[in-house]
């Protein structure tokens, strides 16, 4: 880079800050005007803003380009201005003067590292200052070389921000990048640096001026294939060709078919050609008329002169002319989409400061916070209870995927549902099954999978055990009361796994009410405490409740249900007719030659009477026993399906869902301390900050949608 003038820098003169530089016509004036009253908003932080970029090559005379287009003297003293973005923002305000540095930390800093970088704030009295304000920047972003440790990064990818305010007569943003390299010992500083440059050629907004030296061949300058990628369609680049003074004697039209667009290198809105002030030139503090004097006088004469090169394709003041109606074209073409972007911007704050909620700084404001949110969440609660999916709060109740637990209801059906299926199926000691598929079903957690025969063992045994007084043939009131409470012995572990997922269920649910209403995570996570523990009662008083259930059945069975004896006579009407099956089979085979016909004379009907007479053997134990296992089916089918019903109601309904929407009541906000409401929802600074932020963001957009002409 040049070597620095041993002079004292300029002084902050305004007159020639932009002076002469007519990058504005009337039509652009009005449309740059709106752009920096959105950028002097604030917002062009957060929304992209049209603006010029200056890029290239370590030493491709960037910074030259700059000054000569902002009329800003940068410092080129080497490792200045190169190691960071600089910003610079001219505002065209006739009542106001003044110059101010900042430093805009990059979004992969810390919290702690932003609000350190973003309290550099220096204002410039003159451009002498330049330098030490570039030397504090660099050594607060931890640049290497700056006052940091050896093995600090050489580049950063915070910005420097100089904003000079004042007549300007223009409204511009320009970019000065850090210089791409190609080769490092450290390569850590050649990806920051071209991440740092991609981050900005790829905005859309981004005017790229793309500075190339003449003594360069354009082809090995990387920024021009940059640009291809991220412009590939060539309307935002612009290439500039610099130190035409430096080529070697008799190259000059290979420069010149470059400029003129006609080298194997071409770009769509073509290159220009301008000429650096030389390190005497600048020895001597040359100014900007004084610059374009040398550079007109330099095209002008010797071998430049008959190079046929478009006269308005050479120099820094036709380069400002074209950048004036290409500012002009962009702006018109880009400010419907900044307007887009701003309404885009303003939904999303004002949806965060729905998030955020209501401020939360003294008790009372805490109390109607509260209040709100415990009214919101027993309505929410209330509908999920009650199956109401399609009111007021209908985007809680979307199903993703198959989880359906938000609607509650229709996730207690399907739990009970296949609790009463399973107990239907299942839910049986001793299950009997085919005596071919013993070998093959699978018996579920304490089950016993048996034959029929075995079956019939099982009844026999208990037979013997429990007789008393009754007489042959009959059983003892205590074989019914010990078959089904062994046949029942699984309906503990069964009724207790469904209560456990009906209370895991419900559980999920209030996280997800209480996601859904409380956005705050502290506030939610100091609620969810207090609310689970109320649910964690209401599951004990659920249990408690299913321990009766389970007690009654462990008594004598009872019913009233006349269900029972008409299984009854059903069963034993079954077994009639099935025993009278077998003694006709056998009496067709064995006396008729299995050829059975009886007229309606007395003697055939006394002949059939008496061969089934005959074939009819009474075992009083057998008939005892057959007897005990149809009541113990008909009085297990009835007492399952009552206890499914209770468990259902008075368990889960009563005890789990018919609470459920007033474990957080309004009544019990009032009932908070100010100690407990501050112990509970006092918001953090961090979402002080936020809401603050937002607020201030918002007022800035809906001020720039207003200077949009929105």
């Amino acid at each position: 880079m040049e070597t620095p003038p041993s002079k004292d820098w300029i002084s902050l003169d305004w007159e020639q800050v932009g002076d002469g530089l007519n990058l504005q016509t009337s039509r652009t004036s009005e449309r740059l005007n709106q752009i920096d009253r959105v950028r002097a908003n604030g917002v062009g932080d957060h929304v992209s803003l049209p603006q010029l970029v200056v890029c290239g090559d370590q030493s491709a005379g960037k910074s030259s380009v700059l000054e000569g287009i902002s009329g800003i003297p940068f410092p080129r003293q080497d490792g200045l201005c190169t190691r960071f973005a600089t910003e610079i923002i001219l505002r065209h305000d006739p009542g106001d003067h003044h110059a101010t540095a900042m430093i805009i930390p990059h979004m992969s800093r810390t919290a702690d590292e932003k609000t350190r970088l973003s309290a550099f704030r220096q204002q410039i009295r003159e451009f002498t200052e330049l330098p030490s304000i570039i030397e504090a920047a660099a050594k607060l972003m931890g640049v290497r070389g700056h006052g940091t440790e050896p093995d600090a990064p050489a580049f950063s990818a915070d910005v420097l921000r100089l904003e000079l305010v004042s007549n300007t007569g223009l409204h511009l943003t320009i970019v000065d990048l850090p210089g791409l390299i190609s080769v490092s010992e450290i390569e850590e500083d050649v990806q920051l640096v071209q991440d740092l440059v991609d981050s900005y050629l790829e905005n859309s907004r981004t005017i790229i001026l793309a500075v190339v030296p003449a003594s360069s061949d354009v082809d090995t300058q990387g920024i021009i294939q940059r640009a291809r990628r991220f412009d590939t369609g060539g309307h935002r680049t612009v290439g500039i060709i610099t130190k035409p003074d430096l080529i070697n004697v008799g190259t000059e039209s290979r420069v010149a078919r470059l400029a003129n667009n006609l080298d194997s290198t071409r770009l769509n809105l073509g290159f220009f050609l301008v000429k650096n002030p030389s390190p005497a030139e600048l020895e001597k503090g040359i100014t900007l008329s004084q610059r374009r004097k040398a550079e007109l006088e330099f095209f002008s004469t010797g071998a430049w002169k008959g190079q046929s090169i478009d006269p308005s394709r050479i120099g820094i003041d036709s380069l400002r002319v074209f950048l004036q109606d290409l500012l002009d074209s962009h702006i018109e073409h880009e400010l419907p989409r900044v307007r887009e972007d701003v309404r885009r911007l303003l939904n999303e704050v004002n949806n965060e400061l729905v998030d955020l909620g209501m401020e939360r700084s003294s008790p009372n404001q805490i109390r109607v916070y509260l209040t709100r949110i415990s009214s919101n969440l027993h309505n929410l609660v209330k509908a999920g209870v009650e199956g109401a999916y399609a009111g007021h709060e209908a985007a809680f109740f979307h199903v993703n995927c198959d989880d359906i637990s938000v609607r509650l209801r229709a996730a207690i059906h399907m739990k009970n549902e296949k609790f009463a299926a399973y107990m239907r199926q299942q839910s049986e000691k001793r299950q009997v099954v085919a005596e071919e598929d013993l070998e093959t079903e699978e018996a579920e957690e304490g089950q016993l999978l048996i034959t029929d025969e075995q079956m019939t063992s099982w009844v026999r045994k208990i037979y013997h055990e429990t007789r008393g007084r009754e007489l042959p043939g009959t059983h003892n009131y205590s074989m019914l009361t010990e078959l089904f409470h062994t046949q029942s012995e699984r309906w503990d572990g069964i009724s207790h796994r469904h209560v456990d997922s009906v209370i895991s269920l419900v559980s999920r649910f209030i996280d997800s009410a209480l996601a859904f209403v409380v956005k705050d995570p502290k506030v939610r996570q100091s609620l969810t405490q207090g609310i689970k523990a109320t649910l964690a009662i209401n599951a004990q008083e659920a249990y408690g409740e299913l321990d009766k259930l389970l007690q009654d059945e462990a008594r004598h069975p009872i019913t009233y249900n006349h269900y029972y004896t008409d299984n009854i006579q059903k069963a034993r009407l079954d077994r009639s007719k099935q025993d009278l099956k077998v003694s006709m089979d056998g009496a067709i085979r064995d006396e008729w030659n299995g050829k059975f016909h009886v007229s309606n004379s007395q003697d055939e009907i006394s002949r059939l009477l008496s061969s089934l007479q005959d074939r009819v053997i009474v075992d009083m134990t057998e008939r005892a026993c057959m007897d005990a296992r149809t009541d113990l089916a008909a009085y297990y089918k009835v007492a399952m399906k009552s206890f499914v019903d209770n468990v259902c109601r008075q368990v889960i309904e009563r005890h789990i869902l018919a609470k459920l929407a007033n474990v957080f009541e309004p009544v019990t906000v009032s009932n908070y301390t100010d100690d407990d409401l501050l112990r509970l929802a006092a918001e953090s600074q961090q979402i002080r900050n936020c809401r603050a932020e937002a607020l201030q963001l918002k007022d800035a957009l809906e001020q720039s949608l207003r200077d949009l002409g929105v």
